[in-house]
């Protein structure tokens, strides 16, 4: 099924052979609710508690291509949601920061991540508008809600020549690409329209 899902995902565009085997490695069933597992390996989101979803592949695919991740590279994930996205950056041997606002996915994640083998060097529980800086710079910065406007804090906290992916606006959003290029300097790069979860401010009082 696994296999399955990779050749839809290439068949819509994805092309980095490097994501396409992460996606091939993860057993996403793993990261969902356990009445959906029929559903796992379908290209769809699906609700996975907190008013969050897991992401549908392709879209985790398609922000991951567009972060160029390379081994040991520092990223930044703003919306840890499942584990499934940080998953397959790890699956890139990248070293992930991972920020998640729902204390109640927080928990979740931080214990199960490492339970299926894949272990952030970072999982905060924390305010993704405010990134994280006191580990940066950042070689990339992925966020996977749906940003009304893109965080200025961000933005500073990528190295030069880092990316920054993020969907931005309110009920539809533009996948956007920021590439840093120089200490002032950004290249913005515009892909299309997704729907995602909204970005909120500040952290959750879930349980």
């Amino acid at each position: 099924m696994r296999n399955q899902l990779v050749a839809t995902i290439e068949r819509k565009g994805i092309t980095d052979k490097k994501v396409l085997e992460a996606i091939s490695k993860i057993p996403r069933h793993l990261f969902m609710d356990s009445s959906f597992v029929d559903f796992a390996y379908q290209d769809k989101p699906f609700p996975i508690g907190a008013d969050q979803t897991i992401s549908q592949p392709f879209t985790v695919a398609f922000q991951t291509e567009l972060l160029k991740v390379k081994p040991g590279d520092k990223i930044l994930e703003i919306g840890t949601g499942s584990g499934y996205q940080a998953a397959v950056l790890i699956e890139l041997k990248a070293q992930v920061y991972s920020i998640e606002r729902q204390k109640e996915l927080y928990t979740r994640v931080k214990k199960f991540l490492p339970s299926v083998g894949y272990v952030p060097k970072k999982l905060i529980y924390g305010d993704g508008y405010l990134g994280l800086p006191e580990e940066a710079p950042f070689d990339g910065i992925i966020v996977t809600a749906g940003a009304p406007e893109v965080p200025k804090a961000l933005l500073s906290q990528l190295k030069v020549g880092g990316r920054l992916v993020i969907p931005v606006g309110d009920d539809v959003q533009v996948m956007t690409l920021f590439i840093r290029t120089s200490e002032k300097s950004f290249e913005k790069h515009e892909f299309g329209d997704f729907r995602f979860v909204p970005m909120l401010k500040e952290k959750s009082n879930n349980r």
